[in-house]
């Protein structure tokens, strides 16, 4: 059985290779690559990066700049707005600039949680995003799903996809995995017996059957089932689009059997990151 050491070191591996990922990407992009529109609502390339630079600066306990906070359409939530605070402190500096910051500040981290690596995953850690209540386990976890996101935000942007064979993505796409019978069973909500068949293709494969209980519980179960309530066909891609809330349903290729009106329910209750 994995110890929450090894467990949490083993997020700590994926947090830095995806990092190193991302750093390689963004020092081969071109001038005209940083203001390129991601999928995020008001942000471009370089706009990604910033909220990179800043989270890994900001959990580094490094002095953050004060910056007044414009009025902004996208800002719609105390999430949105503090992520947007890093954006406006680096949104006049270099893109090379915030690249290096991000490196150093990912650098400092990865030191530390080697020289004294976390052993349980329920206790608190010194600085979370936002001074969120984060655990060890949910901030280590997060980190990787953040990072590895954001690459592929910056990767559909600038039209260089790739990095699905890689720890963050395998980390990512489990994660999302996890969330599916909550998404199915608490989100949507449908009635008991239902059977949800998820099957998604590429790297990374997601096979399960997710089924209803008598309590409305949703989890997964062992197995196949010949005629599933609805079932949801796409590649890996699509899911994490969908599971990241980058895209609306119709937007990207989704095949659906069964239920056609539950399947759409389930499709459009899949975002379960901010």
């Amino acid at each position: 059985m994995t110890s929450d050491r090894e467990r949490l070191q083993g997020y700590v591996e994926s947090w830095r290779s995806a990092v190193d990922d991302t750093l390689t990407l963004l020092r081969s992009l071109d001038d005209t690559d940083w203001s390129r529109p991601t999928d995020l609502p008001g942000w471009d390339v370089k706009a990604v990066t910033c909220h990179l630079a800043h989270l890994e600066s900001d959990l580094a306990e490094i002095k953050q700049q004060r910056v007044e906070l414009p009025d902004r359409p996208h800002l719609t939530s105390p999430t949105s707005r503090f992520t947007e605070l890093g954006v406006v402190a680096r949104e006049n500096k270099d893109p090379a600039e915030v690249v290096d910051e991000l490196e150093e500040s990912a650098r400092i981290r990865h030191e530390r949680l080697l020289a004294d690596p976390p052993t349980d995953g329920k206790a608190d850690p010194p600085r979370t995003p936002g001074k969120i209540g984060w655990s060890w386990e949910t901030l280590l976890g997060n980190r990787v799903v953040d990072v590895w996101m954001h690459e592929q935000d910056i990767r559909r942007a600038v039209g260089r996809p790739g990095g699905f064979g890689t720890p963050g993505a395998a980390h990512t796409v489990a994660t999302f995995a996890r969330g599916f019978p909550y998404v199915v069973g608490k989100l949507v909500a449908p009635p008991a017996g239902t059977t949800v068949l998820l099957d998604v293709t590429g790297s990374g494969p997601v096979h399960l059957v997710v089924e209803v209980d008598e309590s409305g519980r949703a989890a997964v179960v062992p197995g196949d089932v010949s005629s599933p309530t609805v079932a949801l066909r796409m590649d890996v891609e699509t899911f994490v689009v969908l599971a990241g809330g980058r895209r609306p349903v119709d937007a990207v290729p989704v095949e659906v059997a069964g239920d056609q009106a539950l399947g759409r329910r389930i499709l459009e209750s899949m975002a379960v990151t901010p």
